[in-house]
């Protein structure tokens, strides 16, 4: 799995900025920054130059500023994904070294929420659950199908007074008994 594309995506703040440009945004290195504020500049440009070289972003314009170029840069369709036939390819321990990156990130945007001058899980609702349950795997399609088609109408949107950025995270496993 060493420098393929899972590797470069899988990483904390390459996952952000990944996050930061989805849903069709085209975003400036400083309007990524702005949402990324605990992401120095230096760290910004170097992941952005990760990327860009694993072909998972794209610059979509430039635009002369001050005597400087500044970049634009997008996401394209399917661009930050793993393929069916990468993923289906991996070992167990592959697919742990995997997940526990992906559990890094995880924590650590828990660990920023949390240390936030002001937080409370409950007016902001926030929080971590684990629920069990069960279902049929088309009752498990059905549901998912739904989750993501929920989660499509609110990707498009903008930060307002009234929006703030939130982050869920799903994880689902089953038990082949």
């Amino acid at each position: 799995m060493k420098n393929s594309k899972s590797d470069v995506i899988l990483h904390p703040v390459r996952m952000r900025i990944i996050q930061t440009l989805i849903n069709g945004r085209k975003l400036t290195v400083q309007q990524i920054g702005e949402r990324l504020q605990d992401v120095p500049q230096a760290t910004l440009y170097r992941h952005l130059k990760k990327l860009l070289d694993a072909n998972v972003i794209e610059v979509v314009g430039e635009y002369p500023v001050r005597g400087a170029v500044e970049k634009v840069y997008s996401l394209p369709e399917a661009s930050a994904s793993i393929s069916v036939e990468e993923f289906s390819a991996w070992s167990a321990e592959e697919h742990m070294d995997a997940f526990m990156r992906f559990m890094v990130t995880v924590l650590a945007d828990f660990e920023r929420y949390v240390h936030q001058e002001e937080f409370d899980l409950l007016r902001d609702g926030a929080g971590y659950r684990q629920m069990t349950f069960y279902a049929s795997d088309e009752e498990l399609r059905e549901f998912t199908e739904t989750m993501r088609a929920e989660f499509m109408k609110l990707l498009g949107n903008e930060a307002t007074e009234q929006r703030r950025r939130r982050t869920m995270t799903t994880i689902v496993t089953t038990e082949n008994k």
